[in-house]
């Protein structure tokens, strides 16, 4: 079994995809819906897109 520190990393890692990956989905249901880049759908994608990918970012560069 992983020790903690890296148990912490994995699953901020792994959670971190998953909102990025949500973001993507956020927005792609929202521009196939006709939303345009206004939107609440399509701003709230980018900021889980931008959240989700920085957050990863963060941990696996800093956190090594």
């Amino acid at each position: 079994m992983p020790e903690k520190p890296q148990l912490h990393r994995a699953a901020t890692l792994v959670l971190s995809a998953a909102m990025a990956v949500l973001g993507v989905l956020i927005l792609a249901v929202t521009l196939s819906n006709g939303g345009g880049p206004l939107t609440l759908g399509f701003l709230l994608g980018v900021l889980f897109v931008g959240a989700g990918a920085g957050r990863f970012y963060v941990t696996w560069r800093y956190l090594r």
